[in-house]
């Protein structure tokens, strides 16, 4: 039929030129290779960096890996800490339990008096409402202050001023 047309001219030589290219080609990767494995300048090339590059990241991986089951170790220590101090709080609140039948809660009104320092002192007042019901101790569990002023005080129109005193009272009170 008639002449092939060679990829790059119509000469014959054309074909093994492109042969030449195509060979060319295949090995200028081998060549880069070896190139950059090192540079003239002692640098690393890209080959080796970016190998380097993978070995750091696959050395702080399983460092990751390490710290993470060093925090689940400590995680259970920590959760046995925590469940012995649960019990002896348990304990604790079980042996209080034990101990509220012979405690009881009552209600009154009575005034604490002045302690040498100026402050209220409500643990006579809470005693002294614990006994009033049949009770030996007691101790205050709610208290109500309230401002007490003369009667020409409110008379004049005024909610305090000279004469008025601030009184403390147990309200309620936990006796035993």
């Amino acid at each position: 039929m008639g002449r092939r047309r060679g990829l790059i001219g119509r000469s014959g030589t054309s074909g093994l030129r492109v042969r030449a290219l195509a060979v060319a080609l295949a090995l200028a990767p081998a060549s880069a290779l070896a190139q950059n494995s090192s540079s003239p300048s002692g640098r690393p090339g890209f080959i080796a960096a970016v190998s380097q590059w993978f070995s750091e990241q696959a050395g702080n991986i399983a460092s990751t890996f390490k710290d993470a089951g060093k925090a689940v170790e400590n995680f259970g220590t920590k959760a046995e800490d925590t469940a012995r101090t649960t019990v002896e709080g348990a304990k604790g609140a079980a042996d209080a339990v034990v101990r509220l039948p012979r405690a009881r809660v009552v209600s009154g009104h009575q005034k604490c008096q002045i302690a040498p320092n100026g402050a209220p002192d409500c643990l006579a007042a809470a005693t002294a409402l614990c006994a009033a019901n049949g009770f030996g101790s007691g101790s205050s569990l709610d208290m109500t202050t309230a401002e007490v002023c003369p009667p020409a005080v409110y008379l004049a129109g005024r909610t305090s001023g000279p004469g008025c005193t601030t009184e403390t009272f147990v309200s309620r009170a936990l006796c035993q």
